[in-house]
This record gives structure tokens, sequence and C-alpha cells, in this order.
């Protein structure tokens, strides 16, 4: 087949992008740009929201607490599923107390949220939502991290 620079018929413009190498398994950079926009999204919403909100300092504090833990939590879980899911060995308890963090940062930002008479409802919504966005962006990024690291370690 004749190159396509050979050609007449073709102009620059009607040339073949060149594809962007990617290992088997790594997440594409629109997914992992997208992961990391997604947390940046949720983390600020809900600092913004929180700074401007009209609570007493100890409220904002158990909220950014509760913030800190969950992002923790959420990753930690994620590493330790993905470990067992691929036999490296992750002992019982780190397991378990993995997923009690996780549920207990949730039940946390739920308790503090249904107790707060400060907050209206829709404010409360948007703390919820920011927050669950977060939690699920930073295991998405602990993902996307791992996979990278994994294809790349195959070559």
């Amino acid at each position: 087949m004749a190159d396509l620079n050979e050609n007449p018929l073709f102009k620059s413009e009607d040339k073949p992008k060149m594809k962007v190498e990617r290992k088997e398994g790594e997440p594409t950079a629109a997914f992992k740009g997208a992961s990391w926009a997604a947390l940046v999204v949720g983390v600020s919403a809900y600092l913004i929201g929180l700074f401007n909100a009209a609570m007493e300092l100890n409220e904002k504090g158990y909220y950014f607490a509760v913030l800190v833990f969950g992002l923790y939590a959420a990753v930690s879980l994620q590493k330790a599923v993905r470990d067992r899911e691929e036999d490296i060995p992750v002992s019982g308890i780190y397991y378990g107390l993995s997923w009690f963090a996780v549920v207990v940062a949730i039940s946390l930002m739920a308790i503090g949220l249904y107790n707060a008479g400060s907050i209206i409802l829709s404010e409360k919504g948007f703390y919820g939502m920011s927050f669950v966005l977060s939690l699920f962006a930073a295991i998405t990024i602990q993902k996307n991290i791992r996979d990278t690291q994994n294809a790349r370690e195959r070559d």
C-alpha cells in the first residue's frame, strides 16, 4: 500500500492521527483526567460550602474531619479489596477495619447531616452529594494509579 505522503489525493489534514501508546490495562488519559476533575470538584465544592456555611467552628471541624477520614477510608478499602482480588496477602483485621472505616465515615456524615438543625435541606443534599462524589473519585484515582503501575510493570 502506498504511503499517504506520496498520494496527492490526501491533504495533510486528511492523514490519520498518531495514536498515543497505552499499555494494555492502563486507563485512558481521558478517564484519568475525569477522575481527578471529579475529585477536585467534589472536594472543592465541599470545602467552599463549608467555608461559607453559617456554622460554629467546631461543626465545620467535624465535617472537615469526616471528609478527610472518608477519603482515607475509601482509598484504604479499595486497596484492600484489590489486593485480595490479586492474591496479595491482606490480613483479615485490616480488611475488616477498612470496611468498618468506610461505614463509619458514611454514617458520621449521614448522622451529622440528619441532626444539623442549622442547615437547610438543600445544603444537606449538597454536602452529601459532594462527599459521595469525593469518595468515589478517590477510589477511582487509586484504581487508575494501580492499573497504570501494573500495566507498566508487565513490560
